[in-house]
C-alpha cells in the first residue's frame, strides 16, 4: 500500500514537472509570438529592436535555466539588486523542477510499466480523474482574477517581495507584461490536462478490455 502510494505520487510529480518543464521550454516559441500579439516593443522603456529583445531573453533563459551560468546579465537591461535576488530564486525554482523531472522519471515509468503487466492500469483512473479537474479549477480561478492569482502564487512561491519589480531599475519587467505570463500558466493548464487525459484514456480503454 505503501509502495504504491509512493510510487503514484512519483507519477503525478513527473507529469507536473513535465509539464513546466515543456512551459518553460515553450515560453522560446511563446515570447515571439505574444512581442508581436501584445505590442511588447512598444511597451518596453528601453528602445530596442525584436531580435535585440529576443536576444535579451535568450540571456535570462540561460541564466535561468544552466547552473554554471551564475551571473545575470542581459545587454540592454541592466538588473537591480532586488530584481538580480529574485532571478536567482526562479532559478533555484527551474533547476527544481528539472531535477524532480529526472528522479521521477523512472519511478514513474516503473509504476505504469507494473501497472500494464499486472493488469492494474484501472488504478489511474480515479487519479487521473482527480487530475483531469485540477486543470479548469486553476483556469476559472485564474480568468475570475488573474491580478489576485499571480500575485498569490508568488506569495506562495517566493519569499520576501523581491519579484515586485521597479520598471525604472528593471526595465526587464516592460517588455514582460502580466499578459505573457497569464498565457504561460495557461500553456501549464493545457498540458497538465492533455497528460492527466492521456493516462484517463489509457485507464479506461485497460478497463474495457479486462
Amino acid at each position: 500500500m505503501i509502495k504504491r502510494f509512493f510510487q503514484a505520487a512519483a507519477l503525478w510529480l513527473f507529469v507536473l514537472s513535465a509539464a513546466i518543464a515543456l512551459t518553460i521550454l515553450g515560453t522560446f516559441i511563446l515570447y515571439p509570438i505574444d512581442v508581436h500579439f501584445l505590442n511588447i516593443l512598444d511597451q518596453s522603456n528601453v528602445k530596442v529592436t525584436f531580435g535585440q529583445l529576443y536576444a535579451n531573453f535568450a540571456q535570462l533563459m540561460a541564466y535561468l535555466h544552466f547552473p554554471w551560468v551564475t551571473t545575470l546579465h542581459m545587454t540592454n537591461f541592466p538588473v537591480s539588486v532586488t530584481g538580480a535576488i529574485h532571478f536567482r530564486d526562479v532559478k533555484t525554482l527551474f533547476l527544481l523542477d528539472y531535477a524532480i523531472l529526472i528522479v521521477t522519471a523512472w519511478p514513474a515509468w516503473a509504476y505504469l510499466r507494473s501497472l500494464h503487466r499486472q493488469h492494474d492500469t484501472w488504478r489511474l483512473y480515479r487519479q487521473s480523474l482527480v487530475a483531469l479537474a485540477v486543470p479548469p479549477l486553476l483556469a476559472v480561478l485564474a480568468l475570475m482574477g488573474f491580478d489576485q492569482f499571480f500575485v498569490t502564487f508568488h506569495e506562495i512561491l517566493f519569499r520576501n517581495s523581491d519579484w515586485i519589480f521597479d520598471p525604472a531599475k528593471d526595465p526587464i519587467i516592460t517588455v514582460l507584461p502580466e499578459e505573457f505570463f497569464a498565457h504561460t500558466f495557461f500553456l501549464a493548464f493545457i498540458l497538465l490536462e492533455l497528460f492527466a487525459g492521456g493516462l484517463y484514456w489509457w485507464a479506461r480503454r485497460e478497463m474495457k478490455r479486462a
